[in-house]
């Protein structure tokens, strides 16, 4: 059975970094103590079990909604493009590292969300960076969400103007900021659709009827794009928002089960990029194989829809049993532990029912477990994790 340490509790041979946060994380001997300094290795065994330390647990972990990680077209999909085309273009896309692959994946990114163009990249963490120097010095304020990505926070270090954090969703908070502005303000708002540390849907639209004329929006859906929505198209789909009226940045990393990012607006918000984000012009693009694979996965998620609807029943099962942990449609249960010892209660209790404890820690943030849903767990699967939540009276 493995034991549950903190990093403060590690041997003194191996003392846990000044810089990192005490992790609760469960290890065995032959598995390696420096894990300590991110998170535990895992072992993917299925859809919905990880291996830790030679022990075989239900896995909530990450945000492969779909699996589609692990589905075989997408597999084959990357070894044929590694036949075909190899592994990198080894330039930037302005120079000699341009490709077909990637022409046709920002056709089919535009087609599938409805958007007048899509522009890739080479992960979703540096969409909103390339998006902020785009717009460097365009607007008078920007107002972010205080419980905005961690991307998004360190886009507003390119905007060149003042930043002011405002209430978690909360349209009045953003409202009393705006008007504290002076009259002929223009701002930028920076905000997650889906966040990803509680579930909750941005209310976007409340936030458009309170902006002032020649604002923009900047929406980073990277947990709702390919999840949420009829056709899965994201937040502003769901919230029946038309693309023309945000900006929106999006990972391939979850939903599509691959890897990358795309910027999704209009051309010429896209020419305005190309001319001033030296990010997106100095940077080399994703794997070749990595970007046939992402074309299989908008084919999948396109052609089969009983993934989406499957998890949303899987949603609609948790809201049956505890409407008070999750937001639907989003596949996310947060739980924010009201001390230390009761975080440490809930991971013991998850261990011992074979549960791995998803907790996380961000810079300047509490800990927190994030339990996502997806499409390919049981039944029993989520009775049992409900079960834990319920013993540790996780949302008292």
């Amino acid at each position: 059975m493995a034991a549950l340490f903190r990093a403060a509790d590690l041997p003194a041979r191996e003392p846990a970094k000044k810089h990192c946060h005490p992790q609760w994380f469960a290890y065995e001997d032959r598995v390696s103590r420096a894990a300590s300094d991110f998170s535990e290795p895992l072992q993917q065994v299925d859809g919905t079990h990880i291996r830790l330390a030679g022990r075989k647990l239900i896995y909530f972990g990450g945000c492969d909604y779909f699996r589609l990680s692990q589905h075989p077209i997408i597999r084959r999909a990357v070894e044929s493009g590694m036949r075909e085309h190899g592994l990198n273009p080894a330039a930037s896309r302005f120079t000699t590292g341009n490709h077909q692959l990637y022409e046709r994946l920002e056709a089919e990114l535009g087609s599938f969300f409805r958007t007048e163009t899509a522009t890739l990249t080479s992960n979703g963490y540096s969409t909103n960076l390339i998006v902020a120097q785009a717009l460097q010095g365009s607007f008078s304020h920007a107002l972010i969400d205080g419980r905005s990505h961690r991307s998004l926070f360190d886009s507003t270090a390119y905007l060149d103007c003042p930043v002011i954090r405002f209430s978690h969703a909360d349209p009045a908070a953003l409202q009393r900021e705006i008007r504290r502005l002076p009259a002929k303000a223009t701002v930028l708002l920076l905000t997650d659709g889906l966040f990803g540390h509680n579930g909750r849907l941005a209310p976007l639209r409340e936030y458009l009827e309170v902006l002032p004329p020649r604002s923009q929006l900047v929406v980073d859906d990277a947990h709702g794009a390919g999840t949420i929505g009829r056709h899965g198209r994201g937040t502003c789909e769901v919230l029946g928002i038309a693309p023309e009226r945000v900006i929106q940045t999006i990972s391939l990393s979850k939903a599509f089960g691959v890897y990358g990012g795309a910027i999704l607006g209009s051309r010429k918000f896209r020419t305005r990029m190309i001319e001033r984000s030296g990010f997106l012009r100095g940077n080399t693009p994703l794997p070749l194989p990595l970007a046939s694979a992402a074309l299989s996965a908008l084919s999948v998620l396109r052609s089969d829809r009983s993934r989406r609807a499957q998890l949303q029943r899987n949603i609609g099962r948790v809201q049956e049993q505890c409407p008070d942990c999750i937001y639907p449609p989003s596949p996310i249960i947060g739980v924010h532990p009201r001390t230390i010892a009761h975080g440490g209660k809930l991971s013991e209790h998850l261990l011992k029912n074979g549960i791995h404890p998803p907790r996380i820690r961000y810079e300047g943030e509490t800990d927190y477990f994030r339990f996502a849903l997806s499409s390919e767990h049981r039944p029993a699967e989520i009775e049992k994790l409900l079960g834990v939540l319920r013993c540790c009276d996780a949302f008292a």
